[in-house]
């Protein structure tokens, strides 16, 4: 059991990456992975904010990326071997919840003050700083990852399940 949701943050970010990849070389392509890592993460920190959620998504598994490879484009025939096994690790609406928060600063910053509510914050020191306040060279690294126009066929999946969870009063609710 993966209370600690590495397996469906590190699908879900490389999911990301992999729809919208890094503008530029070896360090773009790094601080693109931060950027969407950390976007990844307080998304997932908010849709299973306590351990046991964390549990039972780990038990249950997220779903998989196939809707939103379809909504992408980039849907193709499965392969034989198992090296596309990680999709079946991507949570659609932490990938939904992460490209809100890429292409909304300030609904990140409210994202990540929501984090206190959760049992993830708590448990290890955090720093969301180049989700939060990028500079220019985490927006040059990460202009696919951050263009609201491209973000949006897979944002407003989910949108309005995220502004309702960052209402006052919705703490602990997934």
């Amino acid at each position: 059991m993966h209370a600690d949701l590495s397996p469906l943050i590190a699908a879900t970010a490389h999911w990301l990456n992999n729809a919208y990849p890094a503008c530029g070389g070896a360090l773009s392509s790094a601080l693109c992975e931060v950027q969407a890592r950390q976007a990844v993460t307080v998304a997932a920190w908010l849709r299973y904010p306590t351990a046991m959620d964390a549990a039972l998504v780990g038990m249950s598994g997220p779903g998989g990326s196939a809707r939103l490879d379809w909504i992408t484009g980039a849907d193709g025939a499965p392969t034989a071997d198992d090296e596309d096994a990680w999709r079946s690790w991507v949570d659609e609406v932490v990938a939904s919840w992460a490209a809100c928060l890429l292409v909304d600063e300030e609904l990140a910053a409210l994202a990540v003050d929501a984090l206190v509510e959760g049992d993830h914050a708590a448990s290890v020191p955090v720093e969301f700083r180049r989700l939060v306040t990028p500079d220019d060279r985490d927006r040059r690294a990460a202009a696919l990852l951050r263009h609201p126009d491209l973000l949006a066929p897979v944002a407003e999946l989910h949108h309005a399940q995220l502004l309702d969870r960052l209402r006052p009063g919705q703490a602990l609710v997934a």
